[in-house]
């Protein structure tokens, strides 16, 4: 019989967030973790404090994926790529975003991240105000798109039919802009999708414009 891999909090962590991403945060009891990792529930608190540890070391190492903007390179570039990385990790884990943004966090990544952001824009000229203020903001774009992705009915392949079917609803002497609109989406002309990246840079040209000339 082979050795039992030693229960560890690292392994519990990343048990933590795989079952979270398969079955949701709701599923993510300590009974269930213990079953996932083959212990009695009780084993898990020599690793894990409470519910709570759990969820800021589960949080901390989703964190851990997000690239990490080099302090002294191309500012906006370096926050462009922050951004689109950070987009795609809690894509990658649908449950985080939530998690994210309803609790402090102070675990070592998280620390790290916040602290190499406030560097890249500080050392690009920003004050710490604005610094403070352009990381929060490009954080609420970023969360908020994720959510609204997570949770949109329609998957985008969708959207021609669904415009369709709607189209009775808005005619153009009603509703003309969208009407017009949802023409454009059911000949292909438009997606209709929402882009991530088309919010970001204006965050971004917007910030750019703060900063001496």
């Amino acid at each position: 019989m082979p050795p039992r891999t030693p229960l560890t909090r690292q392994r519990v962590l990343r048990a933590a967030i795989d079952l979270a991403d398969q079955q949701g945060l709701a599923a993510l009891s300590m009974r269930n973790l213990a079953k996932t990792v083959g212990v009695e529930a009780m084993s898990l608190y020599n690793h894990v404090a409470n519910k709570d540890d759990l969820y800021d070391g589960i949080i901390d190492l989703v964190v851990s994926e997000i690239y990490v903007p080099r302090v002294g390179g191309d500012w906006r570039a370096e926050l462009r790529n922050r951004a689109i990385s950070a987009h795609e990790v809690l894509l990658n884990h649908r449950w985080a975003t939530g998690l994210l943004g309803s609790r402090v966090n102070v675990g070592p990544a998280m620390l790290g991240y916040i602290d190499a952001t406030l560097g890249c824009l500080i050392t690009a000229g920003f004050t710490y105000e604005q610094a403070d203020r352009a990381w929060n903001a490009m954080d609420s774009h970023i969360y908020g798109f994720t959510i609204q992705a997570i949770n949109f009915p329609l998957a985008p392949d969708e959207y021609a039919s669904a415009a369709q079917r709607f189209l009775p609803l808005i005619p153009t002497e009603t509703h003309p802009h969208m009407h017009a609109l949802a023409a454009l989406v059911i000949t292909g002309t438009h997606s209709g999708a929402a882009d991530f990246t088309f919010g970001l840079d204006l965050l971004l040209e917007g910030l750019a414009g703060l900063l001496p000339r």
